[in-house]
């Protein structure tokens, strides 16, 4: 029987924490559909995340789109609050409550502009406090997160793709 992780109560952060947090991951990618559609995908088709984000299983709005439920790959789950939702430029959400192991605040930001070649850019930046040692298991795997995002932004172009 596979052991159960706990679940803890995360610290909760404001939004300058996607610029002030211990460990900040940013990655970005240029998709070839349009800003507005990207912000609709991120922030009111989160159901459908599992079919271009391959880490998430399954994602549900709560708290009448204030919240989300986030099951991960591996048994990790994330209960969220939607920080900022601003179509078009920014999507962001903090972590609440997890058990992924060493985690002491979380949250993901999402931001939008048109890319030079007219579709959108996007970057994610993942802002963490943690333990140091999930800080160092981070920094080593930034270069895997590289390759899930842009995995992710090349199915989410596919999927957005009239």
């Amino acid at each position: 029987m596979a052991r159960q992780l706990p679940v803890r109560q995360l610290r909760p952060v404001v939004l300058d924490f996607a610029d002030t947090a211990p460990l900040r991951l940013s990655f970005t990618a240029d998709l070839s559909v349009p800003v507005e559609r990207v912000y609709t995908a991120l922030a009111h088709e989160v159901e459908a995340w599992p079919s271009w984000f391959t880490a998430v299983t399954e994602l549900r709005p709560t708290a009448d789109g204030k919240g989300r439920d986030v099951r991960l790959r591996g048994g990790g789950f994330f209960d969220e609050t939607v920080m900022a939702a601003l179509p078009g430029e920014r999507y962001a959400y903090r972590v609440d409550r997890t058990n992924a192991p060493g985690v002491r605040a979380l949250l993901e930001d999402w931001h939008l502009a048109p890319s030079p070649a007219g579709g959108a850019r996007v970057r994610w930046t993942m802002a963490v406090d943690g333990t140091p040692a999930l800080r160092t298991v981070l920094r080593l795997g930034k270069p895997g997160l590289g390759i899930s995002f842009r995995d992710a932004m090349r199915k989410l172009e596919r999927r957005l793709r009239p």
